[in-house]
């Protein structure tokens, strides 16, 4: 099968289409003929050694596509169906990929849209569980307008909590048709929050890493009320909790996010797509960090 690999560190050029042996599918998992594959910035980040130090590697940890193989123990599924989820091998770029978590495909998207999704809803479900987002909230997310800022704010409203939210001003708009109340980010951000919320927040998330922190312990009443995806430092410096995956994922949320969109209560992500080989470049847009888009590879 075909599938993206690099064998030595560094920029995109080191990005090649390889033949490497079919996955099979083991206990609890599906295989899927792959159709998209989303691209996030964890490849990049892999791809220029500031993750794992093994070569060579593959890449992909979300993809949608037909499942063709089961493993022992799967049930409610069958040889067919429109699957989207997690590849943990990270290896989903590719023809064929192994989903140890998956869920039916909403009936009003495709594959790319499927693709799209694994990645920021869970990481935005996990954050919102741990923090506590209840109905009666308020929460502020620092770094709202990204693809799991968007994907938090929306699960936060569709909870019925009230949002807060920090972008650049190109980007209000945009926050408040998610339902969100944004506010600049950068020096004053907490009187601009006082001036929507004079006594604060109940709870603070932080996405974007901005160095933000003692802000967000302010407004929110202490460091046991915020939550970062982004600054694993500054977690430890002012004992804030950080969330990662070995924390407990929040997989829950690929069967219910189909309802949520069918309702109108989650738009989703826009979608730039690009052909399995022309990788190289996905990972250039990624890396720019400019997109406010979520990129997604077509797999033939």
């Amino acid at each position: 099968m075909k599938a993206a690999r690099f064998s030595r560190f560094g920029g995109p050029e080191v990005l090649e289409i390889v033949d490497l042996p079919e996955p099979h599918a083991g206990p609890g998992q599906v295989r899927i003929a792959v159709r998209a594959a989303g691209v996030n910035a964890s490849d990049w980040k892999k791809r220029k050694g500031l993750m794992d130090p093994e070569l060579p590697q593959t890449l992909g940890y979300e993809a949608a596509g037909i499942v063709d193989e089961i493993g022992a123990g799967v049930t409610g599924v069958a040889v067919g169906d429109r699957v989207f989820g997690f590849c943990i091998d990270g290896a989903a770029q590719a023809q064929l990929a192994v989903l140890s978590y998956f869920a039916p495909i909403p009936a009003a998207l495709d594959f790319p849209g499927a693709a799209a999704l694994p990645a920021a809803i869970e990481t935005a479900t996990r954050a919102l569980d741990q923090l506590g987002v209840t109905s009666g909230s308020t929460v502020l997310i620092n770094g709202a307008s990204g693809a799991v800022g968007a994907a938090a704010v929306q699960l936060a409203v569709a909870r019925d909590a009230r949002v807060i939210g920090t972008a650049s001003a190109a980007n209000h708009d945009y926050l408040r048709s998610l339902g969100a109340e944004p506010v600049a980010y950068g020096e004053g951000l907490s009187g601009r929050v006082r001036a929507l919320a004079s006594d604060g927040v109940d709870l603070a998330l932080d996405i974007a890493g901005s160095g933000v922190l003692p802000e967000l312990i302010e407004l929110a009443g202490g460091p046991d009320n915020v939550l970062t995806i982004a600054d694993f430092a500054g977690a430890q410096e002012h004992g804030v909790r950080f969330s990662h995956g070995d924390s407990g994922r929040a997989l829950h949320v690929l069967d219910e996010i189909g309802e949520l969109i069918e309702s109108e209560r989650f738009t989703l992500p826009v979608v730039q797509t690009f052909p399995l080989a022309e990788i190289a470049q996905a990972h250039r847009v990624s890396e720019d960090g400019q997109a406010r888009v979520k990129l997604v590879l077509l797999i033939e």
